[in-house]
């Protein structure tokens, strides 16, 4: 059994153990609205004092589109050296699929993400026509929910539609709720037996790509990377399966599951989705 986590006052209590920092973006850097300060502040001493912080997020999005984003919620972007996107790899994927013809794809998911596949050859058309389904979210969050997609995933899967899933994520914080994502959906379309291909945290490809972008980054190996997050089945899961240390930040999507931080009740948190966090803070600081 893992050892309790330890309960940080401040990020400079580890800092001089890693060398490197993986840092989720939403819970951690910012609320879905608005930025936490402290959050930035943090990231940016360990950047100054120790080594590169690549943001890694599950956002179905193009990197530019976040730093657009960041700019909204007043996210500095000195904080960090470079984001990579869930986002980002599913278009590369669909790139790939789609190469030498247009792929008629159907796109689960709002308007503002559509930048996952804007220039590329793809056409999107109804479940009918479908070759292949790209899934970044729900058409409507602030009022959807993963079951008034019932019959679309049904009709998905009596064709036998691939599903690719451009965010593992099942929920996220947007200001003080909770908003279903893409990876509710993809959940959901599995329990039917339906194939889905993910991209993001916790899968194994995209740490790789961070990692060897904060090596080229930092311009030597990267020994001992930190990996914060605030999400159990993401940020924890992918982690743990990596062998990197994590840092559980309580202020995120398991806030209300939680309620006072101890070591004893963040390890209870962590025993049905089977992870565990090194150490956990309420919220990032220095």
């Amino acid at each position: 059994m893992p050892n309790l986590p330890a309960i940080l006052s401040g990020l400079r209590e580890i800092a001089p153990d890693y060398d490197a920092i993986i840092c989720d973006v939403w819970g951690v850097l910012h609320n879905g609205r608005a930025a936490y300060p402290d959050a930035a502040h943090a990231l940016r001493r360990f950047r100054a004092e120790r080594g590169p912080v690549i943001l890694l997020t599950n956002a179905p999005r193009p990197v530019g589109d976040i730093e657009q984003m960041f700019e909204r919620f007043g996210v500095p972007l000195d904080c960090f050296d470079a984001i990579v996107t869930s986002g980002v790899a599913a278009r590369e994927d669909l790139a790939r699929r789609a190469k030498g013809r247009v792929l008629k794809m159907l796109h689960l998911g709002p308007e503002r993400d559509c930048g996952v596949f804007a220039g590329l050859p793809v056409e999107s058309v109804a479940v009918e026509q479908a070759d292949i389904a790209l899934n970044t979210g729900l058409y409507d969050d602030d009022i959807e929910t993963p079951g008034d997609y019932a019959p679309i995933l049904a009709a998905m899967k009596a064709r036998g539609l691939v599903m690719l899933c451009a965010n593992p994520d099942i929920v996220v914080e947007r200001g003080d709720k909770l908003i279903w994502c893409a990876g509710a959906l993809a959940r959901d379309y599995e329990k039917l037996g339906g194939t889905v291909v993910y991209y993001g945290k916790p899968h194994k490809p995209i740490y790789e790509t961070v990692l060897a972008l904060a090596e080229k980054i930092a311009g030597r190996k990267i020994l001992r990377p930190l990996a914060i997050g605030d999400g159990a089945d993401t940020d924890l899961r992918g982690a743990n399966r990596m062998g990197i240390d994590a840092l559980f930040i309580a202020q995120g999507v398991h806030a209300a599951q939680l309620g006072d931080l101890t070591a004893d009740g963040v390890a209870q948190l962590f025993a049905v989705p089977g992870v565990h966090a090194e150490a956990a803070m309420r919220a990032l600081v220095w």
